[in-house]
């Protein structure tokens, strides 16, 4: 059996079609979850509740954490530090092996520049002081014999289903409508962007690779990474839209969160969209030997994707 908690999003939902290279005893466990393969056994659950986070994992081989609290910091301290410790002793208890699919928020500064697997946990935010508890409470848990673990980690993401999506929201939504494009800070900085069925069959992958635990992994993305103005023509050219472009400087993030939550929450996250933010999986792709989706083929794929599930 393995599990995914949180199997409602962008994330959850590709990673249980990856797993079916690997099993058909699939676990989907979420409030109100969901058949994503036929064969996948529903588990309702309020993760915030230990007894019940315990029971979805029992009688697991693996246990892939895939959470997406809503985006507000607040919300982020209450709920991270709790369900971690949760689902860390509920793994240890029933010798579950634990795959945290991890941002990069716990990595601040200029060390966006480059991310790699050494990136020192930095966090230069709120948000990534709760996503560098997270990894070191699992890290702990490894360093001390008690948990096998795996931190997949992505940078910010894109493809058919459309949660919890930055690019998306800012790029294909304004685009659908007719209006310009949006982005943040500076558009001429490069910004990589994963794409979701990769990033779920690199978690795959290393979930079932038993020389993979008890290691901090990059997922696998495009290593021609670029620009946040370049990510718009792709668009762009697939949906036959007008290539403009509104960048909203850092202050103007502040000063329309006072309207816009969602904008106010970014205002701290700056620093990955004012300089370049390039995210190296090599050592995923040396290693598996992986192939990721370039930037423009997984643009094409998923404006396919989403038209056809419209015209369905």
């Amino acid at each position: 059996m393995q599990t995914i908690l949180g199997s409602g999003g962008a994330i959850g939902s590709e990673l249980a079609k990856a797993l079916t290279a690997y099993t058909s005893d699939i676990r989907l466990v979420s409030r109100n979850p969901k058949k994503v393969n036929s064969s996948d056994l529903l588990f309702p659950a309020d993760l915030t509740d230990p007894a019940q986070v315990s029971k979805a994992i029992e009688g697991s081989k693996v246990c892939y954490l895939t959470v997406g609290f809503d985006y507000n910091t607040k919300l982020w301290q209450q709920r991270w530090p709790e369900l971690i410790k949760h689902v860390t002793a509920a793994c240890i208890d029933h010798k579950t092996k634990l795959v945290f699919f991890d941002n990069v928020y716990a990595i601040g500064g200029n060390h966006v520049k480059h991310i790699t697997e050494q990136s020192p946990i930095s966090p230069s935010s709120k948000k990534g002081e709760v996503r560098a508890f997270v990894d070191k409470h699992i890290l702990e848990q490894v360093e001390k014999g008690r948990l096998d673990a795996i931190i997949a980690r992505a940078p910010d993401f894109f493809g058919p289903v459309k949660d919890k999506s930055i690019l998306m929201n800012l790029i294909y939504d304004n685009f659908a409508k007719g209006k310009a494009a949006q982005w943040f800070c500076n558009a001429d900085v490069i910004h990589t962007t994963g794409y979701t069925p990769d990033l779920a069959k690199g978690t795959a992958l290393l979930g079932n690779s038993s020389e993979a635990y008890n290691q901090v992994w990059n997922l696998p993305v495009d290593q021609s990474p670029i620009t946040g103005r370049q990510w718009a023509a792709l668009f762009a050219a697939e949906m036959n839209a007008k290539n403009k472009m509104q960048v909203l400087p850092a202050w103007g993030l502040k000063l329309l969160g006072m309207f816009v939550p969602i904008l106010g929450e970014m205002y701290e996250m700056r620093y990955q969209y004012d300089r370049d933010y390039v995210f190296d999986s090599k050592k995923f792709t040396n290693k598996f030997g992986y192939q990721p989706t370039t930037n423009a083929e997984a643009v094409k794929q998923t404006i396919s994707a989403l038209a056809g599930s419209k015209a369905g």
